[in-house]
């Protein structure tokens, strides 16, 4: 088959066989598989303790504010603390790939 007969299907899925490809969705893999973990066992942490701490919990830490409560907002800062990870580390690691991948698509021809 001749480079113009070919789809931007056919293109696609070069580009996903492709070593780079696998490179980028490893990258991805290898932050945000083990930070929803982390995040998950904190927040499943915070819904245990809650549940069977009850004294722990209540636990007065200075005027009316208690761990539980501390912990509870720990999960409101623990996500945008995570998203903010997210955002720098991507625009560092995965988007300079990403766009590499996505200007050679581009100069192949693929409609985007």
């Amino acid at each position: 088959m001749s480079n113009d007969a070919r789809t931007d299907s056919d293109r696609y899925l070069d580009l996903q066989r492709s070593e780079e490809f696998a490179e980028l969705r490893t990258r991805f893999r290898r932050f945000v598989f083990p930070m929803t973990a982390l995040f998950l066992a904190w927040y499943f942490l915070y819904v245990l303790l809650s549940t069977y701490a009850h004294d722990f919990m209540s636990t007065k830490v200075f005027g009316n504010i208690n761990v539980g409560l501390i912990f509870g907002l720990g999960q409101f800062v623990s996500t945008f603390v995570i998203t903010m990870l997210y955002a720098r580390w991507a625009d560092r690691e995965l988007d300079p790939r990403a766009a590499e991948l996505h200007e050679r698509l581009e100069e192949q021809g693929v409609d985007l």
